[in-house]
């Protein structure tokens, strides 16, 4: 079964790029676009009547979105003890951003623009397609 990785972006162009460069590294790619809809997906995942597949293997997130930002969702699945790494994107990257979220555990935090290859080489880091 494929890597499956979740992509929450609230820009709807952004997202579909993410998702669609992901999905030509042979990732299957899930999109949601709010905070909300992140940790909805998180919540069900964990629950003991999940299939499996329903966990994904990798989340990113941008930071800013409707509902929650992304710091919440890394820390909401901190305490759901949710072991998914967690990639953060974000427009409005500050010092202090980049610490809280390596105290919560993110895996990488990109700062807007980046260089999607770099993405491409933290998300296979991480999790290799099948």
């Amino acid at each position: 079964m494929p890597t499956r990785i979740l992509v929450a972006e609230d820009d709807v162009e952004m997202c579909r790029l993410l998702a669609w460069t992901l999905e030509q590294d042979g990732y299957l790619v899930t999109e949601v676009h709010t905070g909300v809809g992140l940790l909805e997906h998180i919540r069900r995942a964990m629950t003991p009547h999940a299939a499996p597949h329903d966990v994904p293997d990798l989340v990113v997130s941008d930071m800013r979105m409707p509902g929650r930002s992304g710091l919440e969702i890394l820390a909401a699945m901190r305490r759901l003890d949710a072991p998914i790494p967690f990639i953060l994107i974000s427009a409005f990257a500050s010092p202090e951003l980049h610490e809280e979220a390596a105290r919560l555990g993110a895996a990488a935090v990109f700062d807007k623009p980046f260089d999607l290859d770099r993405l491409r080489d933290a998300v296979r880091a991480l999790r290799q397609p099948v």
